[in-house]
């Protein structure tokens, strides 16, 4: 049954406006968006979908096709309160921030996995943010957008995400990565192709399932902010390694690891485009292992499932391979040849069994098109 079907058979009337946006795989550039540096993800070609509708009254309702006719209502009158649980938090933080005042009824379908790392908050976010924009003819554009869904996981939620996510959910291109910079938001496009070197970019869901609002990430952030105060910078943008080496004497060890990695990220971002638009993937492989490694030492956020993912994709002819999201679980990636895809498929399968842990999920993705209105 189409989405338009559904929602008309839930609440009775037809939607005004479906509109969809992508998950994302971050090809590199992790955990450094909240600290001004650069990142290149792409949209992958799974995606949440909205349905939205005008109400003449104040009453807010939300429905999900992955929670069969369950309906949650809240009144506009409550959003201001903060109100809501679990995932329709992110639905009222968007109305939130794009201050809607009219009632609606919206209808989601979630397809991007959740809890795997490739950023299932913001395609929903993001999906609401264009059908709502859409519906009341707002005027605003991507950008802007993305600062609104992002304040929306930030001060609603309590997700202290940076803007990658939203970014590249709203403003990815087909067939492209897209260079971000974290500081004044300017993007590039860079073109990528996997298929014409006989390559793909295997995905790895570990089904180790993280949640971001734990307080993980939450400690990360202020780690590097904390670390950027008594550095006297801005943001990590500002250091380089030397200079961090130079006064590691002024921040604490944790504090040094983690300035460590955002630091040296930012610099294999810059590397990767410039190996990307080289087409020397063998160096774009060895940058996506040096990530992982960061992420697993200095910044500590990958796990045993995704640790393994890595030492089984290389052993077995991966050119690179590296955790990717938030960490504490979710999915890796693995830089591989077509023709190797199945040995490291069945070896990483392997040895998950092996180890006593829940079978992965694996998909591959073309960089894919951003949010957008279908009907």
């Amino acid at each position: 049954m189409k989405i338009s079907e559904e929602f008309t058979q839930l609440f009775g009337h037809s939607p005004e406006v479906i509109a969809q946006a992508p998950g994302r795989v971050n090809l590199i550039g992790e955990h450094i968006d909240y600290s001004q540096g650069f990142v290149l993800p792409f949209a992958i070609d799974t995606v949440t979908t909205s349905a939205i509708c005008k109400r003449s009254d104040s009453l807010v309702r939300v429905a999900s096709a992955q929670q069969k006719g369950s309906i949650v209502t809240t009144d506009l009158s409550q959003i201001a309160d903060k109100t809501g649980d679990g995932w329709v938090r992110y639905v009222l933080g968007v109305i939130w921030a794009l201050e809607i005042k009219s009632g609606v009824d919206i209808y989601i379908d979630g397809k991007v996995p959740l809890g795997a790392g490739l950023s299932s908050s913001a395609a929903l976010e993001c999906s609401v943010a264009i059908a709502l924009n859409h519906l009341f003819q707002l005027g605003k554009d991507s950008k802007a957008l993305a600062l609104l869904t992002q304040r929306a996981e930030n001060d609603y939620v309590g997700v202290p995400c940076g803007i990658m996510d939203q970014s590249v959910s709203l403003m990815a291109r087909d067939g492209y990565a897209l260079l971000l910079d974290c500081r004044d938001l300017t993007t590039r496009h860079i073109p990528v192709d996997f298929a014409g070197a006989e390559l793909r970019l295997l995905i790895v869901d570990t089904q180790a399932h993280h949640a971001l609002i734990d307080g993980g990430y939450a400690e990360r952030r202020a780690s590097c902010e904390s670390a950027a105060k008594k550095l006297g910078v801005v943001s990590m943008r500002d250091l380089d390694g030397a200079t961090l080496e130079a006064k590691r004497d002024l921040i604490t060890p944790i504090e040094f690891q983690r300035a460590r990695h955002a630091v040296t990220e930012i610099g294999r971002v810059l590397s990767a485009v410039s190996a990307l638009e080289k087409r020397d993937f063998a160096t774009l492989g060895e940058l996506l292992t040096q990530s992982h490694i960061s992420l697993r030492d200095d910044y500590t956020v990958s796990c045993p499932e995704l640790n393994l993912v890595v030492e089984t994709a290389l052993a077995h002819g991966a050119l690179g391979a590296r955790m990717v999201g938030g960490g504490f679980g979710g999915s890796a990636i693995a830089l591989i040849h077509d023709s190797d895809a199945g040995v490291i498929s069945q070896a990483i399968e392997h040895a998950f069994s092996n180890n006593g842990f829940q079978a992965p999920r694996f998909f591959t993705s073309l960089p894919s098109d951003g949010a957008k209105v279908i009907s």
